[in-house]
């Protein structure tokens, strides 16, 4: 069964639609959730899975990620204290998303804009 586009796919605007996509494209978030999705729960596997992310930058998004459902994180009371990263059924939500747009670059992102060819 296929679904039908929502009406919204159709109109030029749709602020719904904006702020998902400010949201996980927004810098580091996507790759961020794409290690997630390859199954980093730790801070340092997340960080050490994406070269040229600070751990500030880390911090601030999952942050940003918790506050919006799509992460939670979770604190086990051990001495050391061990904090992980999971995703919500809301961020696992999110899989075919990614790997649609991870298709697309694949076949796309690196085609010159002016060329008008099909995919490599």
């Amino acid at each position: 069964m296929v679904e039908e586009a929502p009406a919204e796919l159709h109109g030029a605007y749709c602020a719904t639609y904006q702020e998902a996509v400010e949201l996980v494209g927004r810098r580091w978030s996507g790759v961020i959730l794409r290690a997630m999705l390859a199954g980093a729960t730790r801070f340092s596997e997340i960080r050490d899975a994406i070269p040229e992310l600070t751990d500030r930058m880390l911090s601030e998004r999952l942050k940003e990620l918790e506050n919006r459902g799509i992460t939670e994180r979770r604190v086990v009371p051990s001495t050391p204290v061990r904090i992980s990263y999971h995703l919500t059924p809301k961020g696992e939500d999110l899989r075919d998303v990614l790997t649609g747009l991870q298709c697309w670059a694949e076949r796309w992102a690196d085609e010159p804009a002016a060329s008008g060819r099909g995919p490599r």
